[in-house]
């Protein structure tokens, strides 16, 4: 389908303070939930880095998801390609980096959990991409995950393993299976007892399951925008009624 000119898109931001690496100090506690926020693909087929583009006031895509995620998940790690420039971050967010460009979520996967797995007996994984994100779908995943290593959605026949939560145990599995060559992320939802979360159970906690919208083209975001806008009208009426 064509798609109409995106000068109307907002532009990204243009990198200026960004994150850089950074690390955990020695874990006195394992908390029962953290999150691996991955940021480090091509953005190939939306033409610009996702993680800086702006969405919301004063936010761009990565920044919201991690605020999003910290009222449900500590620590929280952002996973990075090598020389990848990042929004400037809070400082309680750690950054690791792939060891190469190009090895795909797997890869990612791998360097957050374990990077996480000492100070996280569970972690969410998703990507930077998902705006609409809803902290109930991530803690009803953990309460799904109890008793098994992974909880999974699987919707219209397709699991979302970016959209997850797996047991942190699962990492030397994880590294063993990206060293063996694998390098597909649905691959991992077979390293240990999955559970598969239904539709049903998913709109339970995200009626229209936006937390599984993620955005790939130009088409998306500004669809995605289209929906911020309208939720910001609407909760704009609302107040001026009340």
């Amino acid at each position: 389908m064509k798609h109409e000119p995106e000068s109307h898109l907002p532009e990204p931001l243009e990198p200026g303070k960004h994150a850089t690496e950074s690390h955990l100090p020695e874990p006195l506690v394992v908390n029962p939930l953290g999150a691996i926020v991955l940021v480090g693909g091509a953005s190939a087929r939306m033409g610009r880095p996702k993680a800086w583009l702006p969405f919301g006031p004063g936010e761009v895509l990565l920044t919201r998801t991690v605020r999003v995620l910290s009222a449900c998940a500590s620590p929280i790690v952002v996973v990075a390609a090598p020389s990848q420039e990042l929004p400037e971050l809070p400082r309680e967010i750690v950054v690791v980096r792939d060891a190469t460009d190009g090895e795909g979520p797997l890869a990612g996967f791998v360097t957050g959990l374990e990077a996480l797995a000492p100070y996280g007996s569970h972690a969410f994984v998703t990507a930077t991409d998902t705006p609409f994100l809803a902290t109930a779908l991530v803690t009803s995943l953990r309460a799904y995950c109890e008793g098994h290593d992974a909880a999974v959605p699987f919707v219209h026949g397709r699991h979302h393993p970016l959209a997850a939560v797996y047991a942190t145990r699962l990492v030397s599995r994880a590294r063993e299976l990206f060293d063996h060559g694998e390098r597909r992320m649905c691959a991992v939802v077979a390293l240990g007892t999955t559970h598969l979360v239904t539709e049903a159970e998913l709109r339970a906690v995200d009626p229209e399951l936006l937390s599984l919208e993620n955005l790939n083209t130009p088409a998306d975001y500004e669809a995605a925008l289209t929906r911020l806008m309208n939720s910001a009208n609407i909760i704009s009426t609302s107040s001026i009624r009340a």
